[in-house]
C-alpha cells in the first residue's frame, strides 16, 4: 500500500500482516483521487474518513493539502496503527478517533467537506450509511459523501444518489445534499 500523490508520494505504507482490515486497493484509490482532482480542491478541505482501517484514505487526503482529517476507526489495533503511522509520517492535520462510527455521528459537532466511508463489505448495515451520514447535519452545503462498496450493494434509488464509479471488485457511490 502507498500514497499515490502529494508531498509523500510514493511512501510506503506496512501494516502487520494480522490487520484485519481491507485497505482500498491502490488501483481503486488512485482512480477515485483521478475522479476528485476534477471535482475538489484539496487545500482547506476538511475530511471524514470513517470505518478507516489502516488510515489510508486519510493520508492520501493528508498529502494533497486537505486542512484537516478526522479519521474514525473502531478497532483498537487499526486506530494505533493509523496514530502511529500519522506520527511517522508526520501529519499534523489528522486527528484519529477510535470510536464506533454511528456513535460518533449521532454526537459530532462539526462540519465537513467530504467525508468518506469504507465500511466493512459485509457489514449488515451497510445500507443505512448514507443516511446515517446525511441526516446528522454535518455535511457542508457542497460536500461530498462517499461510501466504498461491493456489488451486492445498490444505491442508486437513494434521493442524494449522485452517481458511481466501479474498479475492479471495488464500488464507490458519491452523494450529494439535495435542496
Amino acid at each position: 500500500m502507498r500514497i499515490i500523490s502529494g508531498t509523500h508520494k510514493g511512501r510506503r505504507i506496512n501494516p502487520d500482516k494480522s490487520f484485519k482490515a481491507r485497505p482500498t486497493t491502490d488501483f481503486a484509490k488512485e482512480n477515485l483521487f483521478n475522479v476528485l482532482n476534477n471535482t475538489i480542491d484539496f487545500e482547506d478541505l476538511n475530511v471524514l474518513d470513517l470505518f478507516s482501517g489502516t488510515g489510508s484514505i486519510s493520508y492520501e487526503f493528508a498529502s494533497r493539502g486537505a486542512e484537516q482529517v478526522v479519521c474514525v476507526e473502531l478497532n483498537f489495533k487499526h486506530c494505533a496503527f493509523i496514530k502511529k503511522t500519522i506520527n511517522d509520517l508526520g501529519f499534523s492535520q489528522i486527528h484519529a478517533l477510535r470510536a464506533d462510527i454511528f456513535k460518533y455521528l449521532k454526537g459530532c459537532n462539526k462540519k465537513f467537506d467530504l467525508i468518506f466511508a469504507d465500511p466493512p463489505f459485509d457489514l449488515d448495515t451497510i445500507d443505512t450509511i448514507p443516511d446515517a451520514i446525511l441526516k446528522q447535519n454535518i455535511l457542508n452545503e457542497d460536500g461530498i459523501v462517499i461510501v466504498e462498496h461491493s456489488s451486492r450493494n445498490d444505491f442508486s434509488q437513494h434521493p442524494s444518489f449522485s452517481e458511481m464509479r466501479s474498479y475492479g471488485s471495488v464500488n464507490f457511490s458519491f452523494f450529494k445534499l439535495k435542496d
